[in-house]
């Protein structure tokens, strides 16, 4: 007994040895010169694995641990030299002893190349951008998707083509909405972005809302250690704004930890001239409005955001994630002055309104995601999220009134405080299942929960005395729950490929204004399908169909009024309804490089904000509207391209018909326009490292229809340029916008009894300057990801 006691101790103590086993060594260039930061990996012997990993230290030392006894092979690498590759037997402890790498080089003329390009696939239903070992990925995330093909970035927000995209990461939503998710992506590195998908027609796996998303994909991090990254950037429009901020990882065998941080301090302008017609019962000119509007807005920004990974095993993994984002200074100016004239331009009267608005806002969110890996290929998603939004505000307008001498007539005095609360809370599965390498099926389902309390009290101010408005003010509380179902199957047959999907969304609204309740209850089928023939080696056809909803925001529901002026009014409508879209698809991608489409979209209940002139009142209410019917075709051609083994060139030409239907006051309107929407991005890196890197970005967007409104034609132009330095662990860059000074517009509204126009001057025209700084292991990849439920983008203030 004693002796088997003994044998059972010692294979324990044989089998705790033989799992503690270490691999260690030092890596030097050719001049026997330590090389910092390499990558030392251990593969399974037939490379088809990876088993783990670890860097060198400033030395050129590595150290990996806690392997068995067994075959392996061991590759050290780092950009810029040749990788070396060697076979080990491990049955105890290891030292390889010193590893030379040799500087590697393909010699073209005078030009060295030492870093590959990004490269383009085009498929049916996206665009995907392959950026990983690009000298892309040396600024942020924005500088990314600044030179993504059919990506641009117009007035602080994404677009593609015409239309605003759903961002995601890792096929997560981020539900942010312009100026707060271009400084998310902006103070985001990009040093772990593996592509750019650019879908246009997504999956059934997607929210029925997501007409086109933006999906970025981030690579698999495998290096253990800690990097870190600084910035800091200098934008100088009409006034200075400044931002700055650091990001943080941390990754062991079982955990990875990422915590970043940003802070913004914007100073932004904008100037209106409107004119406003107001009309007598014939439609002759009684009074004319003209107004200059000058606002200012100054925001302090913080945004933080905290990710966790925890590794159970090979095939199991808990992440945790938080983010916060708060405005503890937001404050809003506007002053307008208005001229009053009849008809024989006879100044009748005039006033000035100064607004003066502070607000605080917080948004808080939450997420849970687990996901399990099967042997068969087959995944299980689980994700919780739960987010907190607050907002309040107070409001106060002063205007004077003078008579046609310019003599002072009377003035009056408003204040208005409100405040919102939005709860979040949604829950999601999906299960993937790959049959085959030709077959897979995916299905999912998910809930969530959105609560809203709004609360607006208004005073009529005389003297220093505030009365109570009671016909201004009001509450109003928003409950809406969405419960959703989805399966999508893919199949290749033949020279086919078929991509099938159904989602069901049933949807539950009750909002209750004081003594008036609305209720909507609806059951909604959204398919998807694409099928893809390959007719030959060169060419292939696709066809494609899809149909999605748009509710509207939160803040589109309010019935609570918000004054511009005295007599401009920006009211919500809680009688709302969603709209609904159809879209078919028709092309042919040649030689995946060019891409001809013809497009149909139609839409019903499309919802805009529109404005209202009431000729009896002289008062102008801009109201969300569900305006009947909207049918757009489009003519595309697309292509990108790769000239003198360094210039990247994307085009798009669309020409597009666009047709509005609508009834207003009983009388049918209708609206129709031709437009061209074209767009250049031409991106070239330079020196023999590719460390000059330059990019130039053209749109033309010419007169155009939208919400009833005529919108006049525009050129909107970038060029930037980076340079990364210290051996690539430091990035300067520039940038400046609207080259020409064309991307202010004009928008006129004429139908019926309805006769006002606007021309707005936006901030626009800018250079920025910025630093990037990154220390640590500059090798390794980030776990940075922001986790937003498919509600929080419907979130929005009112400026």
């Amino acid at each position: 007994m004693n002796r088997f006691n003994f044998l059972i101790v010692f294979c324990l103590s044989v089998t705790s040895y033989a799992q503690d086993l270490t691999i260690s060594g030092t890596v030097v260039d050719d001049n026997n010169l330590p090389v910092a930061f390499a990558n030392a990996i251990v593969y399974s012997s037939d490379e088809s694995k990876v088993i783990t990993g670890s860097s060198t230290n400033d030395q050129g030392q590595f150290s990996i641990d806690n392997l068995t006894s067994g075959a392996y092979v061991l590759k050290l690498s780092f950009i810029g030299f040749e990788s070396v590759s060697t076979p080990i037997s491990l049955t105890k402890t290891t030292d390889v002893g010193v590893i030379v790498l040799k500087i590697a080089s393909e010699t073209l003329g005078e030009v060295t190349v030492n870093a590959k390009k990004p490269t383009v696939d085009k498929l049916a239903d996206r665009l995907i951008f392959n950026v990983e070992n690009t000298a892309l990925i040396e600024g942020s995330m924005l500088d990314v998707i600044r030179n993504t093909p059919s990506v641009f970035i117009m007035d602080d927000a994404i677009k593609i083509r015409n239309s605003s995209p759903t961002v995601y990461i890792n096929d997560k939503k981020v539900n942010l909405t312009g100026g707060d998710i271009i400084q998310l992506l902006e103070s985001s590195s990009a040093n772990s972005i593996k592509s750019i998908e650019v879908i246009n027609t997504p999956g059934a796996k997607y929210d029925a809302s997501s007409g086109m998303v933006l999906n970025i994909v981030m690579g698999k991090n495998l290096i253990i250690g800690y990097s870190g990254r600084v910035f800091s950037k200098y934008k100088q429009g009409v006034f200075p704004n400044y931002e700055g901020g650091i990001s943080n990882f941390y990754k062991t065998e079982k955990i990875s930890l990422s915590a970043n941080y940003s802070f913004s301090k914007d100073k932004i302008n904008r100037e209106n001239n409107d004119q406003i017609n107001y009309l007598n019962d014939d439609n002759t000119l009684d009074q004319l409005w003209a107004s200059n509007i000058n606002r200012n807005k100054r925001t302090e920004t913080h945004n933080a955001n905290i990710n966790f990974d925890y590794f159970i095993d090979d095939n199991n993994t808990l992440s945790l994630s938080s983010t916060l984002l708060t405005t503890p200074y937001y404050e809003y100016s506007i002053k307008n002055k208005t001229l009053i004239s009849d008809q024989n331009n006879n100044l009748l009267s005039s006033f000035n309104a100064n607004t003066f608005s502070s607000y605080n806002k917080t948004n808080l969110g939450f997420d849970v995601d687990y996901v399990s890996r099967f042997k068969d290929d087959s995944k299980l998603s689980v994700n919780t999220s739960y987010t907190n939004f607050d907002y309040s505000r107070v409001q106060n307008i002063n205007s004077d009134y003078f008579l046609a001498d310019n003599t002072f007539d009377y003035n009056s005095a408003l204040k208005t405080n409100s405040d919102q609360d939005i709860s979040i809370v949604s829950s999601k599965v999906d299960y993937y299942i790959p049959f085959d390498d030709d077959t897979s099926l995916s299905f999912g389902i998910k809930g969530g929960e959105v609560k809203t309390n709004n609360d607006v009290v208004r005073f009529n101010i005389v003297g220093n005395q505030e009365t109570l408005d009671t016909a201004n003010s009001n509450i109003f509380d928003y409950n809406e729950n969405v419960f959703a179902a989805y399966v999508d199957y893919e199949e290749t047959f033949g020279g086919f490929v078929f991509n099938g999907g159904l989602r069901a969304e049933q949807t539950n609204v009750k909002g209750v204004s004081l003594d008036i309740t609305n209720k909507q209850n609806y059951l909604d089928w959204f398919p998807t399908l694409v099928l893809t023939h390959n007719t030959t080696e060169k060419l292939s056809l696709y066809t494609k169909y899809k149909r999605t909803i748009s509710r509207p925001d939160y803040s589109d529901l309010n019935p609570f009024e918000f004054l511009l002026n005295d007599n401009i009014i920006v009211t919500g409508n809680p009688d709302l309804k969603p709209a609904y879209s159809n879209r078919w698809d028709f092309g042919t991608i040649l030689n995946d490089t060019h891409t001809f489409e013809v497009s149909l979209i139609t839409t019903n209940g499309n919802f805009a904000e529109l404005g209202f002139q009431d000729n009896d009142t002289n008062i102008l209410t801009y109201t969300p509207q569900n305006i009947g019917k909207t049918a757009e075709l489009n003519f595309a051609y697309e292509t990108f391209f790769t000239a003198f083994d360094r210039l990247s060139i994307y085009f798009v030409t669309v020409m597009y018909y666009t047709k509005e239907e609508t009834t207003v006051n009983n009388l049918n309107v209708t609206l129709d326009q031709w437009s061209n929407y074209t767009a250049l991005n031409a991106g070239i890196s330079f020196l023999k490292d590719n460390s000059l890197n330059t990019n130039f970005s053209m749109t033309y967007a010419s007169k155009r229809i939208s919400g009833f409104q005529t919108v006049s034609g525009m050129l909107f132009s970038d060029l930037s340029i980076s340079k990364s330095i210290w051996n690539k662990k430091a990035t300067i860059s520039l940038l400046a916008s609207d080259l020409f000074n064309t991307a202010d517009f004009k928008t006129s509204t004429q139908y019926l009894n309805q006769n006002f126009s606007q021309f707005t001057n936006l901030d626009n025209r800018y250079i920025k300057l910025g630093f990037s700084y990154k220390f640590g292991n500059s090798t390794l990849k980030t776990n940075e990801k922001e986790k937003y439920t498919t509600e929080r983008n419907r979130i929005k203030t009112k400026d």
